[in-house]
């Protein structure tokens, strides 16, 4: 029997990072098969994980939400069949609800030889507050139906902020295992018995699908708008901006103020593009840091690429909200970006880059 581990988090929350280590240092030695979805019409992370030696199947026609049901059971039971693996990796888009995945995963389990081992979610524990707030039907339901929450930048919060984070978490899900202690200051022996232990799954998958009640939750809403205060790490060829606007708010915005249950192409759009486009490292920090801007580019929750740089080397670049990072990467077959977010002036995100 095959397990299957669900691995989900908001836009940006580090699954990939997260999904690496558990590949290299917990489930070492297992034959591991990974089947990602991402919301967005460029894939950018499946390069970064064929270097862990994983199979990967790119599904960027939709939300995995949406396509679980019909041609993922197919997909599941091709990838048994095919590589008969120890254990499948499902991670779902950063704006997939975790109680459709697992309740699509239950739903075939005998049909595909598998069996739903653990529901994880990994979340930015700067971001907790912001992100209930704004976005609470999706990001809610990724901690309400999780048996493990990884938080991801604990290292750089404060002992208050992080009490404040996991009391929120607690508020939804009060069962949970919450890992709080920074990855690279664990041995894979902790981390697999916070991931493997299963109560929750069982106990909350016979409810995933009644818990869409959220009302009016899907609103944008800064708070205790603050200063700009940035951080710059030049760490090996990393080139990370941490811009500490956790609570920031200066502006209040409601977006998609409708209730009841959303898909995520209701609330959320992507962009994104295959380009041979050559940047220099400060117009993409120009375009980074500039991505704040709500007027002319809407309210951008992730930004992602694998762009060459005028002078001949590669870059790969990530952005959530309040911070990014650049860093040196290998040549890929061309030029990549993607960016989701809510209200995207796509035209001025092309006017900038130049495509």
């Amino acid at each position: 029997m095959t397990k299957v581990d669900i691995i989900s988090g908001f836009l940006g929350a580090g699954k990939t990072t997260f999904i690496k280590r558990l590949v290299t240092d917990v489930f070492q030695g297992e034959k591991i098969v990974l089947i990602e979805n991402e919301f967005g019409e460029i894939g950018i992370d499946g390069g970064f994980l064929k270097d862990a030696g994983i199979e990967i199947t790119e599904m960027n026609s939709g939300c995995i939400c949406c396509t679980l049901v019909g041609d993922f059971s197919e997909a599941l039971k091709k990838v048994v069949d095919q590589y008969h693996p120890d254990r499948i990796i499902i991670e779902p888009s950063g704006v997939g609800k975790l109680s459709d995945v697992a309740g699509a995963v239950r739903n075939v389990e005998e049909h595909c030889g598998i069996e739903l081992n653990s529901c994880i979610t990994v979340a930015d524990g700067k971001k907790v507050k912001i992100y209930l707030k704004n976005f609470g039907e999706f990001y809610s339901n990724q901690i309400e139906h999780a048996a493990t929450i990884v938080l991801s930048r604990t290292q750089s919060m404060t002992d208050s902020k992080l009490k404040e984070a996991v009391a929120l978490i607690r508020e939804e899900n009060p069962d949970a295992a919450i890992i709080t202690t920074p990855w690279d200051q664990l041995d894979g022996e902790v981390v697999r018995n916070a991931v493997e232990q299963t109560s929750k799954p069982t106990d909350l998958l016979n409810e995933a699908c009644l818990h869409h009640d959220h009302e009016g939750c899907c609103h944008h809403d800064h708070e205790d708008c603050g200063c700009h205060e940035h951080h710059h790490d030049h760490e090996g060829h990393g080139h990370e901006h941490h811009h500490d606007h956790e609570d920031c708010g200066c502006h209040e915005h409601h977006h998609h103020d409708h209730e009841g249950h959303h898909h995520a192409d209701d609330v959320f759009t992507s962009w994104g593009t295959e380009t041979v486009e050559k940047y220099d490292r400060s117009e993409i920090e120009q375009f980074l840091d500039s991505l704040a801007d709500e007027e002319t580019y809407g309210t951008i929750l992730r930004a992602k690429g694998i762009v060459e740089g005028t002078d001949g080397s590669w870059m790969e670049f990530d952005y959530v909200p309040g911070e990014y990072e650049i860093r040196d990467t290998k040549a890929d077959y061309t030029g990549k970006i993607c960016v989701i977010g809510t209200d995207i002036h796509t035209d001025n995100i092309q006017q900038t880059l130049h495509v």
